[in-house]
């Protein structure tokens, strides 16, 4: 079941009250940053290997990275498998890094398909891929494709932001995390932005690209 989909800023707003009111936490964290932003991007390859730089790394080396790779045209399967890993890794990306790049690009994932397709759908299809696991995959089915009902709570900032919100003892872990966004249901990718913009106003630091 594909479910709503997260076209505009009314979209993350419709999200944003009810999970308000059905739980006042979020009202207080939203009351601290302001508006959500909508974080759309486009699908496809590029978008997908964007989110494989940005395994592992800061914000700022990821964009960093991203910049170098698309200054030097890296950034579709012909060009990935037309280089080699050499001349991966001269762009910045670790050696493994660059070994899911070229596994990225031999996939010939049917990117139009994923945009119809089931989440659970999507996530195995995408996870089927040397290097890209369940967060990578869940980010892209929120942000690439607008689904409206995916956590990632595989994500350092979010359980660290979840700790902060509701005020837990320790940072949950994803099994905990997963739990506890089963109630934020249909709408926990509103909740995972809301759960990011906390996490940057009370780190004063971003926690997604």
């Amino acid at each position: 079941m594909v479910g709503r989909i997260i076209e505009t800023e009314a979209c993350v707003a419709e999200g944003v009250d009810w999970l308000c009111a059905v739980e006042p936490r979020f009202a207080e964290a939203v009351e601290l940053t302001g508006p959500l932003p909508l974080r759309r991007r486009p699908d496809g390859f590029a978008q997908l290997l964007s989110a494989i730089v940005s395994q592992q790394v800061s914000v700022a080396s990821a964009r960093a990275i991203w910049a170098r790779l698309e200054a030097a045209g890296m950034t579709t399967p012909e060009a990935i498998l037309a280089t080699n890993e050499a001349g991966l890794r001269a762009l910045g990306l670790s050696r493994q890094k660059a070994s899911y790049a070229l596994a990225l690009a031999e996939a010939g994932i049917d990117f139009d398909a994923l945009r119809t397709a089931p989440t659970e759908e999507v996530v195995k299809t995408l996870v089927a891929v040397k290097g890209i696991g369940i967060w990578t995959a869940e980010i892209y089915a929120m942000f690439s494709l607008g689904r409206a009902d995916v956590f990632a709570p595989g994500d350092l900032a979010l359980q660290e932001a979840a700790r902060l919100l509701f005020a837990l003892e320790a940072r949950p872990k994803e099994r905990e995390l997963r739990r506890m966004a089963e109630a934020w249901s249909p709408w926990r990718s509103v909740a995972a932005r809301a759960l990011w913009a906390y996490y940057h106003v009370a780190k004063q630091r971003e926690g997604i690209v």
